[in-house]
């Protein structure tokens, strides 16, 4: 078989919840960042094929006889990957061990890449080439062997050590090895940085094992916490590993995604890095989260939060990274091409310098489920909660960029104000019933200017619909959220003619766009895809409306979807739905969570009836 340049769809995610590495279905490990999301990359294949780097050890492409079959070990962000060759069968088990509890929090433990390949019948060949790239590919490494099966590299501060059963011997700034495998042989192999300090060759395989077993104990036991037990139960519980792959442990931090510049459309005007922390989408994995029983996730991110606002106080930042760091100075990276070459590369997210409303009222809403789900508040968090329903009352009547970050000025994005809305509404409850200390008049007073506001100016009659901005007649996905808001009942005339509106103007082919694509909502000319999350939230908001059969078909297509794991990318294109933007996307995820909990409880209802 021939190989083409790496599609971001092929791919495979594996993790440790600080950093992540996507291993192609060929086996080739072509993104990989350390010691965090936002680090550096050493293997960057995925961002260039022939300068960005990548780890290697498979049958070579030439003796498959078909495609390698990917899949997860069940209940666990473990890979497994099986060769069909000519001569034989090859399965290969890559992960990243996740620390103990008790080292979780240190950021100095080491991190790993491990793959243990398998001859489970007949004769292969093995190739194997180890090319890190640090820095975007930026700096040059050298190699000093140890061992005949140990070496180490560095490079300006970085270090890795690489470890295999299988000899390798140095070729320039890459390590290279061949040989053949037999029924029953196994070979193992294990990437380290920084590059371990003493190597012991001998217990290699012994290591990979008991690294293996606790593993997959680890993710098994966090599986076994998920208390969601409806329809397409399996597919909600991929959906929460990959969220926690995206989720940085010592923090509670949740990424956007895990890759930076992958296109959203054909010229690389929409090439942005999303391995950061917004807001927005952590309140929303969050909330997910709580949905699944995982009440300790939305207690460490609060946690994140009173740390990452200590200063910028009740005036939320957009993004921050996952330290919470709130300055992410945007750059192009000239080292690496672009994905399929469609460049620039760009590093940090020039949107943390954005003003976008609605993040204080993801954050109340989380809070208010964590708290609804019997989650505490200390008095801490009860403070900054307050202090973020007091400055919703300051800012809500100016204008800003928005869910969709559109890097135009400020506007009054419909949106926006029902965020707004809904985050008063929500620390009224909290004060209400959790002691939040609120001065509870002037909040309540400013919700229900703020719903007459939205009324007055976010409805056109003469369209019988919701408007993305005031003043204009465009249509816009987020406006499936007012149900799921609260702000109004899912079979109230205007959310009906809202969504009909919504299918008319944004669909194509039974999906849904976020916006207009070619009436210049956002300034940027060009093509746009279909949005993941916009359709996820189509499908809740028909549950409510009560059209459950039309949500399941669309849910079940959307399923079909996903790539050959179960992972989304941030869009689909329109012509044959492959996967665009950054990967894998958490906001995706999220939505396809959001949709079965809405269905399950659904057809729940219905079942009971029937009873």
């Amino acid at each position: 078989m021939s190989l083409g340049p790496p599609s971001i769809g092929d791919h495979a995610a594996i993790g440790d919840c600080r950093s992540l590495a996507l291993v192609s279905r060929h086996g080739s490990i072509d993104w990989f960042c350390t010691p965090v999301f936002s680090a550096p990359s050493v293997f960057g294949a995925l961002l260039d094929a022939e300068r960005g780097g990548h780890y290697l050890l498979a049958p070579p492409a030439h003796t498959l006889l078909s495609v390698p079959q990917q899949q997860y070990e069940p209940g666990s962000n473990v890979l497994r990957t099986t060769y069909t060759c000519a001569g034989g069968t090859v399965e290969a088990l890559d992960f990243m061990p996740v620390a103990e509890a008790g080292a979780s929090s240190d950021e100095r433990v080491p991190q790993q890449l491990i793959r243990s390949l398998r001859c489970t019948g007949g004769e292969v060949e093995l190739a194997g080439r180890l090319q890190p790239r640090p820095a975007y590919a930026a700096r040059q490494v050298a190699w000093r062997a140890l061992h005949p099966q140990a070496w180490r590299c560095d490079a300006d501060g970085f270090s890795l050590s690489f470890c295999s059963t299988l000899p390798f011997r140095a070729e320039g700034q890459d390590l290279v090895a061949s040989s053949r495998m037999r029924e029953g042989e196994r070979h193992v192999s294990l990437i380290q940085a920084p590059a371990a300090t003493r190597i012991n060759v001998a217990a290699l395989a012994t290591d990979v094992e008991e690294r293996l077993a606790s593993t997959l104990a680890w993710w098994r036991a966090w599986c076994g916490r998920c208390t969601y037990r409806g329809p397409h139960a399996g597919d909600v519980v991929r959906s929460a590993l990959t969220l926690k792959l995206l989720t940085y442990r010592p923090s509670g931090a949740v990424v956007a995604a895990a890759t930076t510049s992958i296109p959203e459309g054909p010229d690389g005007r929409r090439n942005w890095d999303y391995r950061y922390c917004w807001l927005r989408d952590t309140s929303l994995v969050l909330h997910a989260f709580v949905d699944l029983g995982y009440v300790g996730e939305s207690d460490a991110f609060l946690r994140w939060l009173l740390h990452a606002t200590r200063s910028t106080g009740d005036r939320l930042q957009v993004v921050y990274d996952v330290h919470g760091e709130p300055l992410l100075a945007e750059h192009v990276v000239g080292s690496l091409a672009g994905y399929h070459g469609i460049g620039p590369v760009r590093i940090g997210n020039a949107a943390s310098g954005q003003v976008q409303h609605d993040v204080y009222g993801e954050v109340l809403l989380t809070a208010c489920e964590h708290a609804r789900a019997g989650g505490m508040l200390d008095p801490g968090e009860k403070q900054l909660l307050a202090r973020l329903a007091h400055r919703i009352c300051a800012i809500w009547r100016q204008p800003d960029q928005g869910i969709w970050e559109v890097r135009l000025p400020p506007r009054h994005n419909t949106h926006s104000k029902l965020m707004c809305w809904a985050g008063l509404d929500r620390a009224l409850w909290l004060h209400d019933r959790h002691g939040v200390p609120l001065d509870r008049a002037h909040v309540a007073r400013e919700r229900e200017l703020l719903r007459a506001d939205i009324d007055a100016s976010g409805f056109d009659a003469s369209l019988d619909s919701y408007v993305g901005v005031y003043g204009t007649q465009w249509a816009d996905a987020s406006l499936l959220l007012i149900p799921r808001l609260g702000y109004l009942p899912a079979r109230d005339p205007r959310v009906l003619g809202t969504v009909q509106r919504i299918f008319r103007e944004l669909s194509v082919k039974g999906l849904l766009y976020r916006y207009p694509p070619d009436q210049g909502y956002d300034g940027v000319s060009g093509e746009e895809h279909l949005f993941a999350i916009c359709n996820f939230w189509a499908v809740d908001c028909l549950v409510r409306q009560g059209r459950v059969d039309e949500a399941l078909r669309m849910y079940e297509r959307l399923l079909s979807l996903r790539n050959h794991v179960g992972l989304y990318a941030e869009e689909f294109r329109v012509e044959n739905g492959t996967p665009m933007g950054n990967f894998p996307q958490a906001f995706s995820h999220v939505g396809l969570i959001t949709a079965a909990l809405a269905l399950g409880q659904a057809m729940g209802v219905a079942r009971a009836g029937a009873a």
